[in-house]
């Protein structure tokens, strides 16, 4: 029995304004569940796609659909809820005066009763390991510790799916693990752009390579970071002596 896909892209082609083409026509189907890392080089069209996922930017030719619904204007509101999209820079989502007040501010937004978003605010704060810091300003928290309560704005609103931009940069080896241990525990289907070639391996069984603006390869993360040829062709490279096969 066939599954609704959390996340299908059909032939998704765009331009920018000044004539720029970022998107050639790219294919791209996420079932409920999957983990699947989005990997290339600078110029890629990622952030490009990335921003179709949830109606910010808006095809020229093709279709996006988010179980089932399709990314189209009036159905905004709801897909924006269904695709929970955690930015590079956490400051760019935090903005209330507590980290409970961030948290709630989505699902308050929904109109949910205020018993409902308390349930929402300490589940979601849970989920990430931030359970007691509700009343404390975000910027008191550490950059890894403000990564991870951008990962619970968006929790708290019950996404089908969870995009994650460059989730490992700026962290310190700590704060990479703490939030690897948190995105392994969530129960939710997982699109991570990243750069950080381990961190994909980590986390992620699937990955697939943008180039150019089409879809090069999609395939097991541990078989297309052992191809040394592929690597080299898109501008993806290992850190010194890490090896696919080994790790």
């Amino acid at each position: 029995m066939s599954t609704t896909p959390s996340l299908l892209v059909e032939d998704v082609a765009f331009a920018y304004p000044d004539g720029h083409q970022a998107l050639y026509g790219v294919d791209l189907r996420i079932e409920p569940g999957e983990r699947v890392a989005l990997l290339g080089p600078n110029g890629a069209g990622k952030t490009t796609l990335v921003l179709h996922l949830n109606g910010i930017l808006r095809p020229g030719r093709g279709t996006i659909s988010v179980a089932g619904l399709p990314v189209t204007k009036t159905n905004l509101r709801e897909v924006r809820r269904r695709v929970g999209i955690v930015f590079q820079d956490p400051d760019d989502q935090l903005f209330m005066p507590t980290v409970g007040e961030d948290v709630a501010f989505g699902p308050r937004n929904l109109g949910l009763p205020e018993p409902e978003v308390a349930a929402r605010v300490a589940a979601a704060l849970e989920q990430v390991g931030m359970e007691g810091y509700a009343d404390r300003p975000p910027h008191h928290l550490s950059f890894g510790q403000r990564r991870r309560v951008a990962v619970a704005t968006v929790l708290s609103m019950h996404p089908e799916i969870l995009v994650l931009d460059e989730p490992s940069s700026n962290l310190d080896p700590a704060g990479r693990r703490e939030l690897a241990e948190v995105l392994d525990a969530l129960p939710v289907t997982l699109l991570m752009v990243t750069h950080d070639l381990p961190y994909a391996m980590q986390l992620c069984a699937r990955s697939v390579v943008l180039d150019r603006g089409v879809v090069v390869a999609d395939g097991g993360t541990r078989g297309l970071l052992a191809d040394p040829a592929l690597l080299a062709r898109h501008r993806l490279e290992l850190p010194y002596g890490f090896g696919p096969t080994r790790a």
